[in-house]
């Protein structure tokens, strides 16, 4: 018979069926640690999806231009004497009939009732011909696209299953403003899809604004973007500045901050929790092995093994619950949270609408986080059966 070596690992197998011998309490701590995973990466996700949206909006060959300094379009303007000096640039692409390839554009906010109840402040966005064009994920689903100088609109999708009074046929109510809804689009998931959209002239004189927010240029090449923003840049009487459209969304992706801190503030807490729950169920299975613990020393298995062979234990217990929880995420984001939701966007204080977004990273990262859980509620219990004494163990039998 080979003889047992002090460093000798405890075979998993051991551990395994231990597990399984308590059924109910250990089934019990798996649900738990489940429904912890489950609740964090629901909160994560929403989390991802709305940086996601800020990701993906924006075209790389476009260039989007503001007032210098400005932050988003709502702070920025620019003249109608300006807008000439911008898009005669020779560095922007043309279209078919050699027009340039920009938008002057407007962005006001409008606070509208929620079908659910409450208010908002949505995004109404002004654009001129060639603003659709600019947008390559744009598609129009329903009714027709609005026709200049008559109070016509066209809303997304999400908006329209939001908002009062935003579905095709209805009328928006704004003060004594009125603009009917022609048509319903569909913007791929990015910004626009948060937004209302209308002829830019009409939304100047309906809102008494003399100046427009932004001018959105298509560049020819990557070449030409950097010499068209250095160009913006270095004329101090325009006294603007242009930002790559993917890059001004990015710089939004600190509204997901917030959400994120939440998500793993709460999960924390929650973890903390689920650890004292998996500690209470390896310390009963300490107390209830006590002579196993004792018989193992005997056997010539080190206190390290022993520390080793229980936090393994706890650990492949948290991995259960990590494991159900992804499960519960997944069902709970395709059952229940399967629709679009918004938030405040920190940058514009206007809604931003997204869906929850699971992705494989977040589903990793619950199961790591059940681990951490595991190990955590590991420790002091293997501890515990590590330093047993052999005497003591073996005269508490009977």
């Amino acid at each position: 018979m080979a003889k047992v070596g002090n460093t000798m690992a405890i075979p998993l197998k051991y551990n395994i069926h231990n597990l399984f011998v308590r059924k109910v309490t250990t089934g019990l701590t798996v649900l738990g640690i489940g429904l912890v995973v489950a609740v964090f990466l629901s909160v994560m996700s929403l989390a991802e999806g709305l940086t996601r949206v800020f990701q993906v909006s924006g075209s790389k060959k476009n260039v989007l231009v503001l007032r210098k300094n400005s932050q988003s379009e709502v702070q920025s303007g620019i003249t109608r004497e300006q807008v000439p000096l911008i898009i005669t640039l020779p560095w922007i692409e043309r279209d078919a009939d050699g027009s340039p390839l920009a938008s002057s554009e407007l962005v006001v906010m409008l606070n509208l009732e929620k079908i659910g109840g409450g208010t908002a402040n949505v995004t109404i966005r002004g654009i001129s011909e060639k603003g659709s064009l600019l947008r390559p994920q744009f598609k129009l689903i329903e009714g027709r696209m609005f026709r200049p100088g008559l109070s016509e609109v066209i809303v997304s999708r999400s908006i329209s299953q939001r908002f009062k009074n935003c579905r095709l046929g209805d009328t928006i109510h704004f003060g004594v403003y009125r603009w009917n809804v022609v048509g319903i689009f569909d913007a791929g998931g990015t910004a626009p899809d948060s937004e209302i959209w209308t002829d830019v002239e009409g939304a100047m004189n309906d809102f008494k604004r003399p100046n427009y927010s932004s001018v959105l240029v298509r560049t020819i090449d990557k070449t030409a973007q950097d010499q068209f923003i250095a160009t913006l840049a270095g004329d101090p009487r325009l006294a603007l500045e242009g930002k790559l459209e993917r890059t001004y969304y990015e710089q939004q992706t600190s509204t997901a901050a917030p959400i994120k801190f939440f998500g793993l503030f709460i999960g924390v807490i929650m973890a903390i929790g689920a650890s004292f729950g998996a500690m209470n169920t390896m310390y009963a299975t300490v107390s209830a092995r006590t002579q196993e613990i004792a018989m193992l020393r005997v056997l010539g298995f080190s206190r390290l093994a022993i520390l080793v062979s229980f936090i393994i234990e706890s650990v492949f217990l948290a991995l259960l619950g990590g494991i159900l929880g992804c499960l519960f995420g997944a069902l709970a984001i395709k059952l229940a949270l399967s629709g679009v939701t918004g938030t405040i966007n920190f940058t514009t204080f206007s809604e931003i609408i997204f869906a929850f977004r699971l992705t494989p990273q977040l589903l990793l990262t619950g199961i790591v986080f059940s681990l951490f859980i595991g190990l955590l509620g590991g420790i002091l219990p293997a501890s515990q059966a590590a330093f047993t004494k052999i005497a003591l163990a073996l005269r508490r039998v009977g």
